[in-house]
This record gives C-alpha cells, structure tokens and sequence, in this order.
C-alpha cells in the first residue's frame, strides 16, 4: 500500500514537472519573437525619422514673398508630407519682421529642440554664425550665405548661370533693344544676377542697352512699381528683376501698362521661383520667364542627409545648372517661343560642357564683354 502511494505521488510530480517544462518552452519562444518585432520597429527608420524636426527663420520677405522664402517653405512642406509629419510637430516656420527677431527666433527653435534650423537669406548669416557657436549640438543651414562652422552646411546656387539664360530670352524678346535690370540690396550676390544677366544679353546683341537700377530694398514694391515706371518710360520692353517682395512692383506697373495699353508687349522676368502667376492680367500673362532657384531641391536634399546622419556640416553646397538646382521657366507658351528655347538650350550646354563661362561678378563680366 504504502509502495503505491509512493508511485502515484511519483507520477503526479513528473506529470506537473513536464507541464512546467512544455509551458517554459513556449512562453519563452512567444517573447523572444515579440522582442525581435520590437527591436525592428526600434531600429527601423520609421522612428528615427519621427524624431526629426526641421524650422526655418525667414528675412524681413516673409514666408509668402513669392521668392526664396517662399520656396524654401514649400521645399519642407513637401518633405514634411512625403513624411507624414504635421506642421507644428516636425517642420515649422519663424517670420522675421525685423533683423532684432533673427536670433530670438533662431534660438527658440534650438530650445524646443529641433534638429535643423535653416535660415533664409544672406541678412542671416550674423545670427546663424552665432547660433552655431553657441549650440554645437544642433545642426543649420543658411541659404545664399556661407558660415564657417562644423554643424552648420552653407547652401549657394550658380545664379549667374540662371540669370544668362534669362537674358538670352530678354535679348531675343526685346523689341526696342533696351531691357531693365532691378536689383534689391546692391550686394556680392544680387551683382551675380546682375552680371550673368548681361552677359546672356551682350552675348546675343552687344547693341542692346541694359539699364540697371537697385530699390536698396527687398520689401518695397513701391519703390519697384516707381523704377519699373521710369525704365518702361525709357523704352525698356522687358525687366528682370532680383528684388524680393520689391518685384512685386515691377510686375504691378508691368500689368497697369498692359491693361491700359493691350497691344503694348511689356514683359517681367521673375525670379526665385516660377512667377508665371505674378504676371496674369486677364487673358494676357506678362511674364516672359522666371529664372528659377530651385531652393526646395536644395533645402530636402540637406533635410535628407541630416535624417540620414549626414548631415554635411562645414561644407559650401552650391547647386546650378549641373545639379537641377537652376533653371528658366517656359511656363508662358505664347511668350517663350521655340527659337527662344532652343537657343536658351544651345547656350545651356556651352555652359556645361565649359565653353562658356558666366561671369559672377562686374570685374569679370567686364573681362567676358572685352572677349565678345
């Protein structure tokens, strides 16, 4: 009696030991496939990219100057819903109205802890130099500027490339042999739209006057609207302009002359992005062409490298013809006509095979007219 005992009591614990040992078997197996899905969702991109916030500062031109501003915003919209991110939450914008906000707008994106602050303009370049010293750990960006820092990349574009097609378009277009140049700031930079503006001009007919007037400001279509007067009075037929918001003046007074005038063929080149719409007066449009920056290619392509770690900190990015960062638009068929095209073509590959070399500044456009 005793011994059966024994031997049931036996069997009941080695009956509950393998229960014990099939139930460890399989638990174990469901956390480590659990485990392994978690650590893929950890290490994957989708969480790293959820953590990247980019901002940009805008000059005094706003976010809606219908230039670079402008399209750099554009340029981290599309990156932030290619994302699936919120404005707000990874991409955001500061609108500067005065040089005193620059840095109190810079230095709350860096508190709030984004990973990319980019600022918009050579006017910026004070700030984000000093923003960079002061927060090495965060990253920037500034456009149409350099800055010499290892977290901070300096985004330029070849703009005289882009500025001598708009005046082979302007030499083939003008009907009086006089076309305007309207500037902004009279700076290192704006001289470079200038001087590949006449050189695209004087390449094509040295015999063509180009008149060439600076506002000193980015924000006063006023003063744009008032030397747009003056030159069109002159016998200027078409005007490109590099002036921000200023341009907005130029296109105004261009539109007055055409809804008075019809017949008349007045023409803007826009600039920065494509102003087509600038130009829309009634049935008539009078913008020839836009040389375009193409700021929110270059803007998602730092964006780009930062989510991917690496960001390229210290170093000079300039984008131009090669890169698909400058470009003309031909958005207005009727005015960009297929002889303009194709020679706006022909004299875009002497340029990037090398036969042509686009003077950046006066100096040098003075050495390229000498040549002619």
């Amino acid at each position: 009696m005793r011994n059966r005992i024994y031997l049931l009591l036996v069997l009941f614990l080695s009956a509950g030991l393998l229960l014990v040992a099939c139930g460890g078997t399989e638990n174990p197996g469901e956390e480590k496939a659990g485990t392994e899905e978690n650590g893929d969702a950890a290490s994957g991109n989708g969480e790293a990219s959820s953590d990247y916030k980019v901002a940009m500062v805008t000059d005094e031109g706003g976010v809606d100057d219908k230039s670079f501003n402008q399209s750099a915003w554009e340029g981290i919209q599309a990156w932030g819903e290619e994302n699936g991110f919120s404005k707000g939450e990874n991409y955001d914008y500061a609108q500067s109205n005065e040089q005193a906000e620059y840095m109190p707008n810079i230095t709350r994106f860096v508190r709030d802890q984004y990973n990319l602050v980019f600022g918009v303009g050579f006017k910026l370049k004070e700030d984000i130099q000093t923003a960079a010293e002061q927060f090495p750990d965060a990253n920037f960006a500034i456009i149409d500027e350099e800055v010499d820092a290892p977290n901070a990349a300096s985004v330029r574009f070849k703009e005289h490339q882009g500025s001598f097609l708009a005046g082979v378009a302007a030499a083939m277009k003008t009907k009086t042999n006089k076309v305007g140049f309207v500037g902004g700031i009279e700076s290192p930079l704006i001289k470079k739209f200038q001087s590949g503006f006449i050189a695209g001009v004087k390449s094509v007919n040295p015999d063509i006057k180009v008149d060439v007037q600076y506002a000193e400001s980015f924000t006063d279509p006023a003063k744009g609207k008032l030397i747009a007067t003056n030159m069109y009075d002159s016998g200027v037929d078409v005007i490109y302009h590099s002036s921000g918001g200023t341009g907005n003046g130029v296109f105004n007074q261009a539109k007055d002359i055409k809804k008075n005038d019809p017949e008349r063929e007045i023409w803007v080149i826009g600039v920065d992005r494509d102003q087509h719409d600038e130009g829309q007066i009634g049935e008539h449009n009078v913008t020839l062409t836009s040389m375009i920056k193409r700021v929110d290619v270059a803007v998602q392509d730092v964006i780009n490298r930062g989510m991917k770690g690496e960001f390229p900190g210290g170093e000079l990015l300039e984008y131009g013809l090669d890169e698909n960062g400058i470009a003309v638009a031909v958005t207005n068929k009727e005015a960009m006509t297929e002889e303009i095209i194709t020679a706006i073509e022909d004299w875009k590959e002497q340029i990037l095979n090398g036969e042509v070399k686009v003077p950046q500044t006066i100096e040098e456009l003075e050495t390229y007219l000498n040549s002619l």
